[in-house]
């Protein structure tokens, strides 16, 4: 870059026999131009320059991030030393002094292309190992996406199978899942406790498996003895989900425990009492309530209306149910809604 086409002819004639492809630009803004269009590994540029100068070209071109590596060569009157100071605060790498030695020059030219080809190759391999990575980290997102899709369907399946003996468990398990966690959200927790709410509250009856089918498809109500056998299903599905490493077992574990506690501690098998009971727990009893009452059950032949279960779970409130749960189930009652007539038995 140079504003005198003699320079310019003479720079072109000393670099072009060895081999190395030359451009010309006749001022700072040229010079700019050129460089966006082809980057070049090397620029020689004078200082006084029509419209933009050699200090501000430099200035540019060392702010931007795909530029700021080429090696920048000023060339300067031999008896202005000063300028090589406003050269350096500009970002020039190295120097040139006017008239121009051929040798200098090719000796500076092919030691300043080694340290671009050094940093082009560093910087290539650098991008090379940022895709590589973003690959694998997509590859490994996709592998646990595909391990935890595989896992909850397991579950789901289990759940599903502990309470196989009613036609309406598939549907069952996936409204109870989605009235928790829509409570769940109303209620501000945060997006992964209402994840693990929606995993894990369809598995809170996975202890009936464990229940005779005498009692558990008993139509009407049972005896003193068969409703404590009944009763056993919260600690047996305890004890299948007990001494999980994953967050939404543990969370299936207490819910499994104390989904029938009462918020007076009148429930059971233990009879906790207000914030004993997991918050989880609070929340998937309120859900079982609602879809226990509004589906078929052996012991009931027809279901209550939304209505008749909105009317009991009013009544059930400080007695049955967490006060505050109750309040974000009726702020949510439209979803809740929603979610019962997507998931309806066919």
């Amino acid at each position: 870059m140079d504003d005198n086409t003699q320079n310019l002819r003479l720079m072109e004639a000393m670099l072009t026999p060895l081999d190395y492809e030359v451009i010309l630009a006749g001022d700072g803004e040229e010079a700019l131009k050129k460089v966006q269009e082809s980057p070049p590994d090397l620029i020689l540029l004078d200082i006084m320059m029509p419209k933009i100068n050699g200090f501000e070209v430099t200035r540019r071109l060392k702010q931007e991030e795909e530029t700021k590596i080429i090696p920048i060569v000023m060339v300067v009157p031999l008896r202005k030393g000063e300028f090589k100071v406003q050269a350096l605060e500009a970002g020039v790498d190295n120097f040139l002094t006017r008239p121009v030695s051929e040798i200098e020059l090719r000796a500076k030219v092919r030691s300043l292309l080694k340290v671009k080809a050094y940093n082009d190759h560093m910087r290539n391999h650098q991008k090379e190992l940022e895709i590589e990575v973003a690959t694998r980290t997509k590859q490994l997102g996709q592998a646990l996406k595909q391990i935890k899709e595989t896992s909850l369907e397991t579950l789901h399946r289990l759940s599903r199978a502990a309470e196989y003996r009613d036609a309406d468990t598939g549907v069952h398990i996936q409204r109870m899942g989605h009235y928790a966690a829509a409570i769940a959200r109303q209620m501000g927790l945060d997006k992964s406790t209402v994840e693990s709410i929606l995993y894990a509250t369809p598995m809170h009856d996975v202890g009936k498996i464990g229940i005779p089918d005498h009692i558990l498809l008993k139509p009407g109500r049972l005896t003193q003895g068969e409703w404590e056998i009944m009763k056993q299903h919260t600690t047996i599905g305890k004890n299948i989900l007990a001494g999980s490493a994953a967050e939404f077992i543990r969370m299936a574990e207490a819910i499994a425990a104390t989904h029938h506690e009462r918020w007076d501690g009148s429930g059971y098998p233990e009879g906790l009492k207000g914030s004993q009971i997991p918050l989880a727990g609070r929340i998937a009893a309120i859900a079982d309530v609602f879809d226990a009452t509004t589906s078929r059950r052996p012991y009931r032949r027809e279901p209550l209306s939304s209505e008749e279960a909105f009317r009991i779970i009013t009544e059930g409130r400080e007695r049955h149910f967490d006060p505050q749960v109750v309040d974000a189930f009726f702020v949510t009652v439209d979803e809740i809604l929603s979610i019962k007539e997507e998931y309806k038995a066919a």
